[in-house]
């Protein structure tokens, strides 16, 4: 006599993170395209995307605890104090990306990120004002039609610029865009696509204090 039991919830279905690395899937999981709107998490991903420059984001993700350590838990008002002892500590430190070029521009965003937080109040009121304080939905069904800038990241770019900000091109701020939710770039076949988009209808439909 055959016998019937519950059937195994179906897998999840997702992007990308599905391979044996759990720090990957659970970073797809849990904060790749979610709304992003605590200022040192978003100054965090400032300097993690602007080292990530010219290498794959596994091997930041792998030294971001490592990073957290060396600076000061991305506390921009501690990071914009660093001087030339500090620099020579990070150039020392093996654990982390030793790029003096990086490392320097990590350095003077801290500060140009206090200027903004003055200037707006926070810089979550700054960044998120370029996309009206929603996320934007993709709606991608393939990688392949997933762009590496935009125009929103091109004029997002130009400001940082203008404001002294260094490592922040378009595909870098594309990226900083995409890790912080602005856009959910989740393929509409992953089931966090469906989450992010409930939560954006969520919000949306949130009365406003």
């Amino acid at each position: 006599m055959s016998q019937t039991g519950p059937k195994p919830a179906p897998a999840r279905r997702r992007c990308w993170g599905d391979d044996a690395d759990p720090l990957m899937r659970d970073y797809h999981d849990r904060e790749w395209g979610t709304p992003l709107h605590d200022d040192r998490g978003i100054f965090e991903f400032l300097v993690l995307e602007g080292m990530q420059a010219g290498l794959s984001w596994k091997l930041v993700l792998d030294k971001r605890e490592n990073f957290r350590r060396a600076f000061r838990g991305f506390d921009p008002v501690q990071v914009a104090r660093f001087g030339a002892r500090d620099v020579r500590r990070l150039l020392a430190d093996p654990s982390i990306i030793r790029n003096r070029l990086k490392i320097l521009g990590a350095i003077n965003n801290a500060g140009k990120f206090l200027e903004v937080q003055r200037e707006y109040g926070t810089f979550d009121r700054y960044i998120w004002g370029f996309v009206g304080g929603r996320p934007r939905t993709s709606r991608l069904r393939s990688f392949a039609e997933m762009p590496a800038r935009t125009p929103l990241s091109d004029a997002v770019s130009r400001d940082l610029k203008a404001r002294g900000f260094k490592f922040v091109g378009s595909t870098v701020v594309y990226s900083h865009m995409q890790a912080t939710g602005m856009v959910n770039d989740h393929l509409v076949t992953c089931f966090r696509y469906r989450e992010l988009a409930r939560l954006r209808s969520k919000t949306a439909s949130e009365p406003s204090c």
